[in-house]
């Protein structure tokens, strides 16, 4: 079920409030470009500054709007296990096919604290998508942890953004074929499907869709040389979304492709001139501007 390019999605804000309005129009756009599911509240939809009706909401309207086209994968990490609880059955009440869930950031618990958690959310009648992003959450999900993990039957894969293309073979020895891989990190996505991963959630995705889709695809049917000309025409857009602090750099392209608002949610901040410039470079080499 969970393959291909998935957009992290972002969040519009209205003088501080959630449109959902444009919210819904967007999800209708990833659909229509080809992406193969969707994710709402992680972090590009800048989930921690959500109110728990705001998460609520916005799964609600993925979820409508996708009609069952495409799957959602829910955010719902947290890093109070009770917190991440009720997401995740938020999550399953709105229609959600799965949840996505960090290890707890911050506590910095060990392995056998990331197992309770995690293990917690996996017997709530949802399937679990573990998102393993170490430099975020400063703990790291070990590939002795997660293959415990995937005996549990929620737990069905991980989105890695661990940046180690080495981790796709030793979680795929650990933890069987069947585990899903998605690579939690658009600019080696090329690499992490050749190693066994099978999509990538995505920063990119929300601003050049069909594009992501297209390279996605060209990997699912070997098709090596198309998925590195795309590879090409895309990194720097990769590269461009983190050249500053996250979702800034992507909600200012995307204001540029589709007149997308760029208002943040507090603490982040407007992207700087250098980064906008980045962006602008990269979306006029990827053929988007």
């Amino acid at each position: 079920m969970f393959f291909g390019s998935i957009p992290a999605l972002v969040t519009p804000f209205a003088a501080g409030r959630v449109d959902l309005a444009l919210f819904r129009e967007f999800v209708e756009w990833q659909i229509d470009e080809g992406s193969n599911a969707l994710v709402p509240c992680g972090t590009t939809g800048e989930a921690a500054t959500l109110t728990t009706d705001e998460h609520r909401a916005l799964i609600e309207a993925t979820v409508e709007v996708a009609r069952g086209r495409v799957p959602v994968i829910a955010g719902c990490g947290s890093n109070n296990t009770a917190h991440a609880i009720e997401l995740t059955k938020a999550a399953k009440a709105a229609g959600a096919d799965a949840a996505l869930h960090v290890p707890p950031y911050y506590n910095r618990p060990n392995q056998d604290g990331i197992t309770l958690h995690l293990a917690a959310v996996a017997d709530l009648g949802i399937d679990i998508m573990l998102y393993n992003v170490p430099g975020r959450t400063i703990t790291d999900i070990s590939v002795e942890t997660m293959a415990k993990l995937s005996h549990l039957p929620a737990v069905i894969g991980v989105k890695d953004a661990t940046g180690n293309l080495g981790r796709v073979t030793a979680q795929r020895l650990a933890c069987g074929e069947e585990f899903i891989q998605l690579s939690g990190n658009d600019e080696t996505a090329l690499g992490f499907s050749a190693m066994g991963g099978v999509g990538c959630i995505s920063v990119t995705a929300n601003v050049a869709p069909k594009l992501c889709a297209e390279f996605q695809q060209a990997m699912r049917e070997g098709r090596w040389d198309d998925a590195r000309t795309l590879q090409d025409r895309l990194y720097a857009l990769h590269m461009a979304m983190f050249t500053d602090a996250s979702p800034g750099p992507v909600k200012y392209a995307l204001s540029k492709v589709r007149g997308f608002p760029t208002e943040l949610r507090a603490p982040m901040t407007d992207p700087s001139d250098a980064s906008k410039a980045a962006v602008d470079a990269a979306l006029a080499h990827a053929g988007l501007a």
